[in-house]
């Protein structure tokens, strides 16, 4: 199969790369960014640039480039990417024979926006920490009190994130913030945070993981899988009632016995290739049902730990790939 990869030069990209080159798949892999520079462009001989998501030509020169090279899955490596694809998908699965692997734009859109997020878990019976829009955080604090957390409405990776201990602190981390936010009770600690995937097809979870993680500047940098049965069991009952297309991502503290959902990503995650180390590989999963039509089977998790550390991709200037002209609406350069 040929399966392209947006979003490579991110960290979401280049674990989806990582989880298809330890793959069992016999998989031509194409790496598409709008960055001349982004890595993961340079660990594929067959590689593409397309324009940033914001850019009003990047469904097109998505859509032209898959019209010349056929892929059969397109794999969505960056969240600003999501939204722009979510209301495409059934037209160009149906011109063009492909799976590509996104969600509905309702799905998309709870996940992307916090306060969304947070109503749909309180709808469906979920614990989630009480949350607010700005104006209404008297009656948080009158429950859950100090402290709590500030962060941007639609975000990731803890960009813009603060924790506010008191009220003075709070109204300046709202007078600050950049965008609109939302306030957010401060639960348990961070030696209880955990991240989940799991794969939903036609409303049915029939695997999921669940790793307790450390983290570092928003990213996981140590990992602690295990079985988890219980709490596996809460992510399939969320990811069913959420009902993406695909791969769902969950993370949460749990506090008292209780599992806190503070953030969804309707997308793979940040850590895709630790799993893969794990035994669940969710990028192969999901090809092999979509493209292959397997079923898709629980596997059988390992109990590892698994810290991250650096590594690094080197280019010489004449294997760069050169940025596209404002004017050209094909910038295709597949080798």
């Amino acid at each position: 199969m040929k399966v392209f990869v947006t979003g490579a030069g991110g960290l979401l990209g280049q674990g989806m790369l990582q989880s298809l080159f330890d793959s069992t798949l016999d998989a031509t892999v194409v790496a598409l960014d709008p960055d001349p520079l982004g890595a993961g462009l340079y660990w594929t001989p067959h590689r593409s640039l397309i324009p940033y998501a914001r850019d009003p030509r990047f469904a097109a020169v998505l859509e032209a480039t898959a019209r010349q090279e056929r892929p059969d899955a397109i794999l969505v490596g960056s969240d600003v990417e999501l939204p722009v694809l979510a209301g495409h998908r059934e037209r160009l699965e149906r011109e063009l024979g492909l799976r590509l692997v996104v969600s509905s734009p309702e799905v998309v859109g709870i996940a992307d926006d916090k306060y969304l997020t947070y109503e749909f878990l309180r709808q469906h019976g979920f614990d989630a920490p009480l949350t607010c829009l700005p104006g209404e955080e008297g009656a948080l604090l009158a429950k859950a009190g100090f402290p709590v957390i500030v962060k941007p409405r639609v975000g990731s990776r803890s960009v813009g994130v603060r924790v506010a201990t008191d009220r003075r602190a709070l109204d300046r981390a709202l007078a600050e913030a950049a965008s609109p936010v939302v306030i957010q009770e401060l639960v348990a600690d961070a030696g209880s945070e955990y991240t989940a995937g799991a794969l939903v097809f036609d409303g049915r979870c029939d695997a999921s993981i669940v790793m307790r993680r450390e983290l570092r500047d928003g990213n996981t940098y140590r990992a602690f899988i295990e079985p988890y049965p219980d709490l596996n069991r809460v992510v399939r009952l969320m990811a069913e009632a959420l009902g993406p297309h695909g791969p769902v991502n969950f993370q949460f503290r749990v506090d008292r016995e209780r599992v806190r959902v503070f953030e969804v990503n309707a997308r793979f995650s940040g850590t895709t290739p630790l799993r893969a180390l794990a035994g669940f590989n969710d990028v192969e999963m999901t090809l092999r049902k979509l493209v292959l039509g397997e079923p898709v089977r629980q596997p059988e998790i390992q109990s590892i730990i698994i810290v991250r550390h650096l590594s690094w991709t080197i280019m010489r200037p004449g294997e760069v790939l050169l940025a596209p002209q404002e004017d050209d609406h094909t910038s295709v350069d597949i080798g």
